[in-house]
């Protein structure tokens, strides 16, 4: 992967690795695999979205309509389905986690959130968010997840970019999940 990324988005998958680890016992993951994971997530954005979509396409990758309009979510799943053709990767989990790294959906296994949570609060990421995302990752990292998907959310928001489906659906579960746990 280092040959592969530029010197600063591989710095930043190192990043999101170390942080993937340290979340895996918590969701029931492997710290080797979080780790791996990591390392790979941001594969797809090597590529400009004009040759994402002609990759997505040579692949026969179905891409739904926010996604393309959305060059920023265009890498994870394009990432997801290069990476089993061109690296051979075939974990499914480590395809499902690149694949939902950037908007999330209900119903995420560990890895998947480990891999979310871990892009939001890995060592290099700045904004002021960041520190906070990271600081409650700590003690409470499904609180830290609930965060860091309205965070995404309202960023789009101010920014007048479509918001994908999937990032309300992973909001909505969590504050399900949360609500249902203060009722027994």
């Amino acid at each position: 992967m280092k040959r592969m990324l530029s010197e600063e988005l591989y710095r930043h998958s190192l990043g999101v690795a170390k942080a993937a680890a340290s979340l895996a016992e918590y969701f029931g993951e492997s710290k080797e695999k979080a780790y791996l994971t990591g390392i790979v997530h941001d594969y797809g954005k090597r590529y400009t979205p004009r040759e994402l979509i002609e990759k997505a396409e040579k692949t026969g990758l179905c891409l739904d309509r926010v996604t393309r309009q959305e060059s920023r979510l265009l890498h994870a799943p394009v990432g997801a389905a290069l990476l089993k053709t061109e690296v051979k990767l075939e974990d499914p989990r480590i395809i499902r986690a690149v694949y939902y790294h950037t908007t999330g959906r209900k119903g995420m296994n560990g890895l998947e959130k480990a891999i979310y949570l871990a892009d939001y609060i890995e060592d290099g990421r700045d904004f002021p968010e960041a520190g906070k995302i990271r600081e409650l990752a700590r003690s409470d990292p499904e609180q830290a997840m609930l965060e860091a998907v309205e965070f995404a959310i309202k960023s789009v928001l101010r920014r007048g970019l479509l918001l994908h489906p999937r990032s309300v659906a992973f909001r909505n579960s969590l504050l399900e999940k949360k609500r249902e746990g203060s009722n027994l």
